[in-house]
């Protein structure tokens, strides 16, 4: 479990506890921090969820690598795959708006409309 997932969770607690506190004492500022903290939880816990997610993956395609593979050339793919670790993690926004334009054109060429077919003419 990653740091990420534990620390999104706290804070989502945390936020609730402050918005309902806000709420039962009527300060509308200290609900709005609590809700604000909450909705940051969120998005960590779920940062932390998409990391774990990826590890499992990476984890997977090694182990699916090494048995097809062998050990020697698992070496090579480790280096590899941990150069690109190194640059997703120096730059995430460009890693993410890669990872979301290749989602983006495989989405469009599996929803692609099929073409309608002609009507078909009658010979006589």
């Amino acid at each position: 479990m990653d740091t990420d997932r534990i620390a999104g969770a706290a804070k989502d607690m945390a936020g609730k506890v402050e918005g309902g506190v806000g709420e039962m004492t009527g300060d509308k500022q200290t609900e709005a921090s609590g809700r604000a903290r909450e909705a940051s939880g969120v998005v960590q816990n779920l940062y932390g969820q998409a990391k774990d997610a990826a590890r499992d993956a990476g984890d997977a395609a090694m182990n699916f690598a090494k048995d097809t593979l062998g050990d020697d050339r698992v070496d090579t793919l480790r280096d590899g795959t941990q150069a690109l670790a190194k640059r997703v993690h120096d730059n995430p926004i460009g890693a993410l708006l890669v990872a979301g334009g290749i989602g983006f054109m495989l989405a469009m060429l599996m929803s692609r409309p099929s073409r309608p077919q002609p009507p078909r003419r009658w010979r006589y």
